[in-house]
């Protein structure tokens, strides 16, 4: 079969691959992509509160994720739109909020259903688009160089080859096997890129379906994976290697880099983790020595949830009623804990050592 980037690819092969792809090289990084997810597991695992810090991963993972796509946010204006009116952000800061959104209904999904399927898939990225246009009905949909224009790659067309296609892949992520699922994740996200069954959102989508996958198969209980922070750092390697599997069935070197994102993400995730937790605990300590009368767990948990804070934060988690909440934010502005700003008409409070962490990871 020779590949045409320029005709729909709809002879692209079923799953599993016929190649043998659990090589030497594949199985000796998968004894290191495994042993490090396990790590970072087993530290999560130990945290009472695990959506505090599952919401700082996954926002920075929105956001480079998003970034892939060249839709661009600042730090700042990302943590910003986490207590702004929707009505006031930008379209990438919408954009990436909508990402977060789209991972929290992947594993609410998850946790109902077990497994991942199709219709699933379609949620997700019905969430992500913020529309319903579902699979793609209508040819004309091509990848192209972003530098010279030329035509990459021509995903299959066709609602009934593309519904095929995806029950296949439904097929291969829930077939129980004696392949492992770091490697049978790497296959098929590429199977699912390959696939492109959505007008927009697929990348986004696919990336989420990475994650989503090791939480179905117990490698993580959380969607905890910063994955996308790997591709921005080898962006040019991710699509190369796309391209590579499809011309020339190069699967050893893709799966490779997929396994390779996985150990080192996870080392970072869990060094990320650790240290936003040593953050929240000296912080802790801190406040209960300088002001005691207004300490509690609760409160020094909400303020690690996000850099900025309102005293609607406060109010709205049940800790206070609001004239209590803004003399505790005030006092903990005053005592050096915090900073503050104007926004319209709203004062935000700024964890500013949260914010420089999570800046400089």
């Amino acid at each position: 079969m020779t590949f045409d980037p320029t005709k729909p690819f709809n002879d692209l092969p079923l799953l599993p691959p016929t190649i043998d792809i659990e090589t030497r090289p594949v199985l000796k990084q998968l004894a290191r992509s495994r042993s490090a997810l396990a790590e970072l597991k087993g530290y999560a695992d130990m945290i009472p509160n695990k959506r505090l810090l599952l919401d700082a991963v996954v926002l920075l993972e929105a956001k480079d994720s998003s970034g892939i796509e060249n839709i661009v946010t600042t730090h700042d204006e990302l943590y910003k739109a986490l207590v702004a009116d929707p009505a006031t952000l930008s379209t990438a800061a919408k954009e990436v909020m909508n990402y977060r959104a789209a991972v929290y209904r992947g594993h609410e999904l998850i946790q109902k259903r077990g497994i991942i399927t199709a219709n699933m898939l379609c949620e997700i990225q019905a969430e992500l688009e913020q529309n319903k246009a579902g699979i793609r009905k209508l040819p004309g949909t091509v990848l192209m160089n972003d530098r010279t224009g030329a035509v990459i790659y021509t995903p299959p067309v066709g609602e009934d080859t593309l519904r095929t296609l995806l029950a296949d892949l439904e097929r291969y992520l829930n077939t129980a096997d004696t392949t492992d699922p770091l490697i049978k994740m790497a296959v098929a996200h590429y199977q699912f890129e390959s696939i492109h069954p959505f007008y927009d959102g697929n990348g986004r989508t696919g990336r989420i379906l990475n994650v989503l996958y090791l939480v179905t198969n117990g490698l993580l209980d959380f969607p905890l994976l910063y994955l996308s922070r790997h591709i921005i750092a080898h962006k040019s390697d991710y699509y190369r290697l796309f391209q590579e599997v499809r011309t020339a069935q190069r699967w050893e070197e893709w799966v490779l880099y997929m396994l390779k994102a996985v150990e080192e993400t996870a080392l970072w995730t869990h060094a990320l983790i650790r240290n936003i937790r040593g953050l929240m605990e000296t912080t802790a300590e801190k406040v209960r020595v300088d002001l005691p009368k207004i300490y509690s767990r609760e409160l020094i948990e909400l303020l690690f949830s996000q850099p900025y804070i309102r005293i609607d934060t406060l109010v709205a988690h049940g800790l206070c009623e609001r004239r209590t909440a803004s003399k505790y934010l005030s006092e903990l502005e005053a005592a050096g804990f915090l900073t503050s700003q104007k926004e319209w008409k709203t004062k935000l409070f700024i964890n500013a050592a949260l914010f420089e962490l999570l800046k400089k990871s």
